[in-house]
């Protein structure tokens, strides 16, 4: 099972594009010995709180159905940047006997240290998310009272 999603258009044609990830994660998949069961793709879908995933809320449901009991992905923050969610997703997994598998982070939600670096991990990700924000924030404001000089 592969999980692959891009939070923008232009990352859709660029970048980490879903065909890129998902020909790595088969790549990866094969080297392992998994059996791809099926393909979740969330295009142009932020993992922010709040945002309504199909794809993902699919998988979810896979996991419930005892379809699938692995998800692997390129990079944990393809499923979330919020360590909220995060946990909430990582208590999911643990109830549904059901594992992470992330190609470039390396981590093993089986042991008590990978589910550290996961959090760890979650909590870069979401700071990353903040900055911008509080970036966009700034830009916004100073746009909006103008030039500091005529």
């Amino acid at each position: 099972m592969c999980s692959v999603r891009v939070s923008t258009e232009d990352q859709a044609r660029e970048g980490f594009s879903l065909p890129e990830q998902e020909k790595r994660l088969r790549a990866m998949c094969e080297f392992k010995g998994y059996e791809v069961y099926k393909v979740y793709e969330d295009a142009g879908i932020s993992a922010k709180t709040g945002n309504k995933r199909p794809a993902f809320d699919e998988l979810l449901q896979d996991i419930k159905d005892k379809k699938c009991n692995t998800i692997v992905v390129l990079k944990l923050d393809r499923l979330t940047r919020s360590v909220a969610d995060w946990e909430k997703i990582l208590t999911f997994l643990e109830e549904n006997e059901t594992f992470l598998d992330c190609a470039n982070d390396d981590i093993n939600t089986t042991n008590a240290n990978g589910k550290m670096t996961s959090r760890i991990l979650t909590s870069v990700s979401q700071q990353e998310i903040e900055r911008t924000s509080e970036r966009t924030k700034i830009g916004l404001a100073g746009a909006i009272k103008g030039p500091l000089f005529k």
